[in-house]
């Protein structure tokens, strides 16, 4: 079965019915209207160069039922380079661009052909379609001196009203504008086989960034929009988070590639702050820092504003090389919650599903009701962290408060962990430990079930720290570790290669085992 996930006026996106994550069980040739297009190997697959309000006929190999979609219409299509840019990677094209997009008309397209296009920041508008053909780089511009600056908030001088402008690691403070940027927009589509690219490694964005006097630009930053969707194109070397929207509502990310180098500092993927109904599927994720970090931003935040992350669905992705393949943290303040990971395959990433969050978040950081399920990883050293203990990115992480084992009060700073499932899950060549979940004395995590779920360890494990926390231990080959926990329930866990005891649980409530299988 074929589902149309996402179709603009020149492409669409489809995703095939099965239960294999994220590559399709077997190739296939895609035919549209009985011409053969292309070959592939994944469930996701996207078609472009599309002419706009056309119905086609598309075919599989394997499946030649006939699936008809038709794309939307538009109002006109303008041609960067008519407007000046010239593509050449040398001369900067920003104004040509910026001109461009205030002169496109409202439901039109903008198009970047085949170049590279050198540019300082752009900020896109409401009602446009952006598309980068194949061979087009938006290229950033690596003089700094020249990004414009962004004030955290501001203030309007007759009513009194403030706006947020720019944030970074769940505070509100300046920052270089993004290369693309929105603010109180809505629909906006940016698809393509083209590339948007920060060009970092030829600036001082990844050298010198804690001597700045603001925080970094994203490669893509939305502020408060509504739907966004950004389907094919190439992202890369960005100077910090690749895709960030910040309180957002029906955000889409289709068959992207997200590229950064593995020792390249904070480049997130895909770092969703806030927002409600954001879908991540078909996506190529391999980054220096966390692939997909949920965010829904400090207690300060959190005192003036009510954004939980919400809806949120990632599907038939490939993440590879992060520090973790999904997170959820650690700036939490406003909580997490209905967030489903399936379908995708997680390769030599440091962890699975990674949570963070500490004391400090705060009572409205509640994380709940968060499903995985049929996920295979390999070579990720711990599959899975939930660590209420984290010790990074604020003044008092390395204080008492944060690190003291003792079962304190629970007031207005304690933060709260709900209901996680760990479903159908194959992960092979594990190191550090088959689970590392740490919740708080006084606030226990309420229940964590494991239920189809294979760890197979590395036989040449090497020790590591499974979580960031003060005073952690190296471990290695250790298998299901729990404290702190009210409820865990494991059904039909199979563990091969521990070292030690299958289960360790302390200080937790009740222990449900059936079907635990543990091998040499």
């Amino acid at each position: 079965m074929i589902r149309l996930l996402y179709s603009s006026a020149v492409s669409a996106c489809f995703e095939r019915d099965n239960l294999s994550p994220y590559y399709a069980p077997s190739p296939f040739t895609v035919y549209l209207d009985g011409a053969e297009v292309a070959q592939v190997n994944t469930n996701v697959f996207s078609l472009f160069d599309l002419q706009p309000n056309r119905t086609y006929t598309l075919t599989l190999s394997d499946e030649p039922e006939p699936f008809s979609f038709q794309t939307p219409g538009e109002t006109f299509a303008l041609n960067v380079k008519d407007f000046g840019a010239v593509g050449d990677g040398v001369t900067d094209d920003t104004r040509a661009i910026q001109t461009a997009i205030h002169m496109l008309p409202e439901g039109g397209r903008l198009i970047f052909p085949a170049g590279t296009y050198l540019s300082l920041p752009l900020t896109l508008k409401s009602h446009m379609l952006l598309e980068l053909k194949a061979g087009a780089t938006l290229l950033g511009s690596p003089r700094r001196e020249l990004y414009p600056i962004l004030p955290g908030e501001a203030t309007d001088p007759v009513t009194g009203e403030s706006r947020i402008f720019g944030t970074f690691e769940g505070l509100v403070q300046p920052m270089y504008q993004a290369l693309l940027s929105a603010q109180n927009a809505r629909d906006i589509q940016v698809v393509g086989r083209g590339t948007v690219d920060g060009n970092a490694q030829n600036s001082d964005f990844w050298t010198a960034y804690r001597s700045f006097p603001v925080s970094r630009p994203r490669l893509v930053s939305l502020l408060h929009c509504q739907g966004i969707t950004f389907h094919g194109i190439t992202a890369r070397n960005a100077p910090s988070w690749n895709f960030h929207p910040f309180h957002c509502q029906d955000v889409g990310f289709y068959d992207l590639a997200v590229e950064a180098p593995k020792v390249s500092p904070n480049t997130d993927a895909i770092d969703p702050e806030g927002c409600d109904g954001v879908g991540i599927i078909g996506c190529r994720l391999s980054v220096g820092d966390d692939c997909i970090a949920i965010k829904s931003g400090k207690r300060e935040m959190a005192k003036q504003h009510d954004w939980p992350a919400q809806n949120h669905i990632i599907r038939n992705c490939l993440m590879e090389f992060g520090h973790g393949a999904v997170t959820l943290g650690s700036e939490t303040a406003m909580g997490v919650r209905e967030i489903t990971v399936s379908q995708c395959y997680f390769r030599q990433t440091d962890r699975g599903l990674r949570i963070k969050t500490r004391r400090g978040r705060g009572q409205k950081c509640d994380i709940t009701d968060i499903s995985f399920e049929n996920i295979r990883m390999d070579g990720v050293l711990t599959p899975v962290v939930m660590n209420m203990w984290y010790n990074c990115c604020d003044p008092d992480r390395e204080s008492e408060y944060v690190w003291s084992r003792k079962k304190l009060p629970v007031d207005e700073r304690t933060p709260h962990l709900g209901a996680f499932r760990f479903a159908d899950m194959d992960c092979t060549g594990a190191q550090v430990a088959a689970c590392y979940i740490d919740g708080l004395p006084e606030r226990p995590i309420d229940a964590v079930t494991f239920e189809n779920v294979r760890v197979s360890f590395d036989p040449n494990a090497k020790p590591d720290i499974p979580a960031m926390q003060n005073f952690a231990q190296a471990r290695c080959r250790l298998g299901l570790y729990f404290e702190n926990v009210s409820r865990v329930r494991l059904k039909n866990v199979r563990l091969q290669g521990v070292a030690g005891e299958a289960v360790i649980a302390e200080a937790c409530g009740s222990v449900e085992k059936e079907g635990l299988l543990q091998e040499e």
